[in-house]
Formats: structure tokens, sequence, C-alpha cells
């Protein structure tokens, strides 16, 4: 299995597992920037050099061999699974990706054909949002009418293959509250260049790819939507501390209990 989703500086200061949706390109831009004093030109995601990845296969032994003996400080983020499950929605499903195409090609047809789903114009937001949440909990649960996606597949699926095969995280923080939690991974390693967190860009590579929400989190959410995002992200909720009672509330309710996650998310 190794370590899907990983990645780690060149010079292995640190060591980061992906989460989809949560603040990753900023993370990833600000591991290439205190290695090289430069951000990748263009979106971090499709660096083949600079860093390594468990994509990459020559990243491969250096990253197993690393995060198996704890050689560097470990990290992930983490975001409240109300506003990542939204995010994905406009974002992949009515948005058009930097390919100049729709996401996964006929995704897009399917979920119009079998949901009732409507991307184009000026088409009911609550309305689509809900129905793609009814297809996203069928991929989760059962697996159909496709494989989940890595954009709405539960955050502690991805959190715990890292632990499952011999990792263990130092620090997992909140996009909410991304500045606090990177400046806290910052604090504990040694970089080759300085990063100052309130100059760096954010760089949200989905932004722009599709159409912006037109109504607060909390209005996409009614009590059958609730129940879904609950069936599907109940894990999410408990291990990383959000407020399930209430889709408005989009910060934590405390921080995360390391031990408890390694615990849970570690068989």
């Amino acid at each position: 299995m190794g370590f899907p989703g990983t990645w780690m500086t060149e010079s292995e200061s640190v060591v980061y597992r992906v989460v989809p949706k949560c603040a990753c390109s900023t993370i990833g831009q600000i591991m290439y920037y205190s290695d090289h004093g430069a951000f990748f030109d263009g979106d971090i995601h499709d660096a083949t050099k600079g860093m390594h990845k468990w994509a990459l296969e020559d990243s491969h032994k250096l990253i197993e061999r690393n995060v198996k003996g704890h050689k560097s400080y470990a990290f992930t983020c983490v975001r409240n699974p109300y506003t990542r499950i939204l995010s994905s929605f406009f974002d992949k499903i009515c948005g058009i990706q930097r390919n100049g195409k729709r996401y996964r090609g006929n995704l897009v047809p399917l979920l119009t054909q079998k949901y009732g789903i409507e991307v184009e114009g000026d088409f009911d937001q609550i309305a689509s949002f809900r129905r793609f949440l009814l297809f996203a909990r069928d991929t989760i649960r059962w697996r159909r009418p496709m494989e989940p996606d890595i954009h709405w597949s539960a955050m502690s699926g991805h959190v715990s293959t890292f632990i499952v095969n011999g990792g263990r995280y130092d620090n997992i923080f909140f996009t909410e509250k991304f500045n606090e939690g990177m400046q806290s991974v910052l604090d504990a390693i040694e970089t080759a260049h300085t990063v100052d967190l309130a100059t760096i860009p954010r760089f949200n590579e989905s932004e722009g790819h599709g159409p912006k929400r037109a109504h607060p989190v909390a209005d996409y959410f009614d009590d059958l939507s609730m129940h879904l995002v609950y069936e599907i992200y109940k894990r999410d909720f408990t291990l990383f501390k959000y407020d399930f009672e209430n889709p408005g509330n989009k910060m934590p309710l405390g921080e995360v209990d390391l031990d408890e996650v390694h615990a849970k998310l570690g068989d």
C-alpha cells in the first residue's frame, strides 16, 4: 500500500499527508518555497521535481524510509465536512478544470441523467447540491455508480492510510485556523528559507473553476442533507471535532486529540 498522497520536501525537513480540498495547494507551495526560496511556477500538484511525492516512483524509498523511521516532522490538515463537500461540488461538478474540460469527462452527463443534477446557466444550486450529496453517498456506501472520488471521500480515510502503514503524525491542524496551524508546523522544523505566512498568497487552484456559492453554507443543508452528511462523515466530525449540529458553524469545537486519531484510525 505504501504512503499514497504523501509529500516530502527534498531536504526531508517535513512530511505532509495531502487531504484533498484542505488547503493542499497552499501547503505544497509553502513546502516547496521553504526548500527553494521560490514558489513552483504552476499548480503544485503538477510538480514532478523539487519535492518528493508518493506518486513519483523515484520518491518511494525515500518517503518510506523517512516515514517508517519517523525521521521528520509529519502533519496533515483537515476541514469542516460541510464546507469541504460544498467546495467539492462547486469545483469538481460545476466547474471547468484547468485542462479546459469537465472533471472526469463523462461524470457530469452521468449525474444529469441519473440524479437530475444541473450545472449550466442559472441553475438551482441548492437542489443540485442535495442531489449531488445522494450521489456522493452512493459512491461511498455502495461504490456505485462509481468508486468514491478522493475529493469527497472521508478525510479520516485519507489520514488513516499514513497511520496504518507505519506513519505517525506530529500535528493535525484546521484549514479554518490555517495561519496558526501552519505556523506551528514551521516553528517545529528547520527550513532553508524563511516562510512569512503573512505575505504568502493563498494558492486556491480550484477558485474560479465554477460558479460562486449564492447562499450561506447552512442553506444547502436541510434535515435529510444533514443526515446524509453524517452518514458519510461521522468519523470526520467526531475525530476532528467539528460541529455536526450546525452547518453554519465552520469552526472546530476543540483541538484534535492525536492519540485518539492514531488509536481509532490505526486498525
